[in-house]
């Protein structure tokens, strides 16, 4: 099975990984040295990020492309639509139909570094799903068309601080074509299961998977709170890490089991999925697995 919407109903819930394009050789080998050690954790699929602006464009494509030729891994790229132009996404969206790609997670994406996005067709990732529908009706990828994933905020969008509005903006994605989301990291389940609970009120019955990162260093809690803006970091987390700063494998140990409580819990919830935010290492993963006490995503599913 290639699509991920038909996961969620057949397999039970999914366990998934994140990848960004390495930058230089070096980094690529790296990334695949270390990819059985992914392979054996058997994830539903893995994702690939795609830079600002279409900075990784080329290397999206290649990494996708490797993965699902070198790799047992079924991997869906990121797509973003700020600073591109309807001929662009539709060119981009025939490679990846024509590689076999059946699953993409349509964002807006951030701005380039300089600040200047440049001409685009797509101001919001609401374009970028519609466009992507109309692909699929048109008959332009050759397996009935991609399953469309979006992004969800459960702590609100730093754009769009009023979540009336933020949930708004998300009901219109989905109503436009997406068939499944994933959330922005969070740290406190509480976010999480209430924002299910406002979708479910805003009629949106769509699978909504849960994106989770094991903090593995102090350094990388604070990027992490810049990079998610407006994501609780809750004072048990935060009192936990720099405690513990002085010796980062402590540190390690102690964001690890923070990701396996909030995973174990997910699950008894009934969570779609979870979505793990790996930074291209699986240690931090796999260190989760083993605390859940299951080898794989397999016995992830069945809950033994």
């Amino acid at each position: 099975m290639s699509r991920i919407d038909q996961m969620f109903s057949e397999r039970g819930p999914t366990a998934s990984f994140e990848f960004f394009p390495p930058k230089d050789g070096e980094a690529w080998d790296a990334l695949f040295a270390g990819i059985s050690a992914f392979e054996q954790l058997q994830p539903s699929f893995v994702s690939v990020t795609y830079g600002a602006g279409g900075s990784t464009r080329a290397r999206t494509h290649d990494l996708v492309v490797r993965l699902r030729s070198e790799t047992s891994l079924l991997p869906m790229p990121h797509l973003t639509g700020r600073g591109h132009t309807k001929a662009e996404i539709e060119s981009i969206l025939e490679r990846f139909a024509e590689c076999g790609v059946d699953n993409i997670l349509a964002l807006r994406g951030d701005p380039p570094k300089d600040g200047d996005p440049g001409p685009g067709d797509f101001p919001h990732a609401i374009d970028l799903v519609r466009f992507i529908t109309s692909f699929n009706e048109s008959g332009g990828h050759p397996n009935g068309g991609f399953a469309i994933g979006i992004a969800g905020y459960p702590e609100g969008h730093h754009e769009t601080p009023n979540l009336l509005t933020e949930m708004d903006h998300f009901r219109a994605k989905v109503d436009a074509g997406a068939d499944f989301a994933i959330s922005q990291l969070f740290f406190d389940n509480r976010r999480f299961l209430d924002w299910r609970d406002r979708c479910s009120m805003a009629g949106i019955q769509i699978p909504l998977v849960a994106g989770l990162m094991p903090i593995t260093s102090a350094g990388g809690m604070r990027r992490m709170a810049e990079l998610a803006a407006g994501t609780l970091i809750p004072a048990r987390l935060l009192r936990g890490v720099l405690d513990r700063e002085a010796d980062p494998e402590m540190v390690e140990a102690f964001g690890v089991l923070w990701a396996t409580e909030q995973s174990r819990d997910l699950l008894d919830h009934g969570v779609a999925g979870l979505h793990y935010y790996t930074l291209n290492r699986s240690r931090a993963a796999r260190r989760v697995y083993e605390t859940l006490g299951i080898r794989d995503s397999r016995s992830f599913m069945t809950g033994s």
